[in-house]
């Protein structure tokens, strides 16, 4: 890609990155907006491992499911640089951006910067990536199947005996079923998670935005922007409560976010202080390179890509699992409603419960209760303003979704009323 590119590139990311962001009721009502963070609660997962300027492996935290008398393993990785001599102008752009809308004020400018480095750093394609696991007495290496992709992307899928899942386990002292490697390869720093589940018993799938972090994506454009990359991340402490409450069950969090929020989201949900237990992230995938045919979809954003890619993930999950039941954890504030009713039409049987925080108040009888028939709602109080454009989004993809049904303005106050 020419470097002259790169800065309406990310421009065009940006933007749509913000585009695509855009009953029981005995349940205990929440905050939003003014919760505290959480206490921190002691994670026994790993800090990421520092990169320097040299080119990163980002794995994203993964599982391993048995078949037959193995276990089949599915890894992700994204390789990355951080390149200063491309910094310079991609900063002075970024950091503009910022300032002029007037999202960061200048104490949240290292926010900003922190959490936009990845979206800065360079893909790094043709590169030959090889892991080990960390505790592994016979120091074995795996090397990914194919090389680098042009946005990036290695992908392994691994197969371990029983017996060799077991001796590795052992050497870690795990007891939660999780296993660390790194990248060994040269020049490459990164370390990843996996968690062997087993294939009966009950698993958690949750939503990130607003179901245990607060970004208030109802309240429109601005507002996202600013408690993305702005302001200090606030988690959801009755959520996080909630989640340790149900003990060691296995955890995938399923987000339409972008994977390069992955290392902000990371530290601060399961290291500290979110007080969330380690769990597999599944993020969706935004491509920076021009040349791929991925990138358009950026600029259309919308609620229709995050519900194809949560229906898709969740999907597999249960598909790997289909002996397992499943809780599944959102918000009334995009389409979690609408995703989780699908895949508990097709899959009923494994769907134990639909947990929903209505940030929005669509459980008002003069509102949308459909939305949230037949699942545990969350009240939340005080309810999220909800902006024009947010309005018009979400009522248009749900007439697709169920054109019986027309989408009320709820009692939820309008931004700015």
């Amino acid at each position: 890609m020419k470097l002259h590119n790169r800065p309406l590139l990310l421009t065009t990311i940006l933007v749509g990155l913000v585009s695509s962001w855009c009953t029981r009721d005995d349940a205990p009502k929440q905050g939003n907006s003014a919760t505290a963070v959480a206490p921190a609660v002691k994670s026994t997962a790993p800090q990421r491992v520092p990169s320097g300027n040299g080119e990163e492996v980002t794995f994203f935290p993964t599982y391993g499911y048995r078949e037959g008398n193995d276990w089949k393993i599915y890894i992700r990785g994204w390789t990355h640089q951080n390149r200063s001599h491309l910094n310079k102008i991609v900063t002075k752009l970024m950091t503009a951006i910022a300032t002029v809308k007037d999202k960061c004020d200048s104490a949240e400018l290292a926010n900003f910067q922190s959490r936009a480095n990845d979206f800065e750093d360079d893909d790094k394609s043709f590169e030959k990536v090889i892991i080990k696991f960390d505790s592994d007495p016979d120091a074995k290496l795996y090397e990914f199947n194919k090389r680098s992709d042009a946005n990036g992307i290695v992908e392994l899928d691994l197969t371990l005996t029983d017996d060799r899942a077991k001796q590795l386990l052992a050497s870690e002292k795990s007891t939660k079923g999780w296993l660390t490697f790194s990248a060994v390869s040269d020049g490459h720093t990164g370390r990843g998670r996996i968690r062997l589940i087993e294939p009966e018993g009950l698993s958690l799938i949750s939503d990130i935005d607003d179901t245990i972090k607060v970004t208030d994506i109802p309240a429109g454009k601005d507002t996202v922007l600013r408690n993305t990359f702005c302001r200090d991340f606030k988690s959801l402490s009755e959520m996080a409560k909630s989640y340790r409450d149900l003990g060691d069950v296995p955890v995938h969090y399923v987000s339409g976010g972008p994977q390069q929020m992955f290392g902000p989201l990371y530290d601060f949900l399961i290291i500290e202080p979110g007080g969330f237990p380690e769990g597999t992230f599944h993020l969706n995938f935004f491509p920076k390179n021009f040349l791929s045919a991925d990138t358009r979809r950026l600029a259309i954003g919308g609620f229709k890509s995050t519900f194809d890619h949560k229906v898709d993930e969740i999907t597999k999950l249960m598909k790997k699992f289909p002996r397992r039941q499943f809780i599944l954890i959102g918000d009334s504030g995009e389409v979690d409603p609408e995703v989780y009713k699908k895949i508990r039409s097709e899959r009923p049987d494994q769907v134990k419960e639909i947990r929903i925080r209505d940030l929005i108040n669509d459980a008002d009888p003069n509102a949308n209760p459909y939305r949230l028939e037949g699942m545990l709602v969350i009240k939340v109080d005080p309810v999220i303003c909800i902006a024009e454009d947010h309005f018009k989004s979400l009522s248009a993809k749900l007439k697709e979704i169920d054109p019986a049904n027309t989408y009320r303005r709820n009692t939820a106050p309008p931004c700015g009323g």
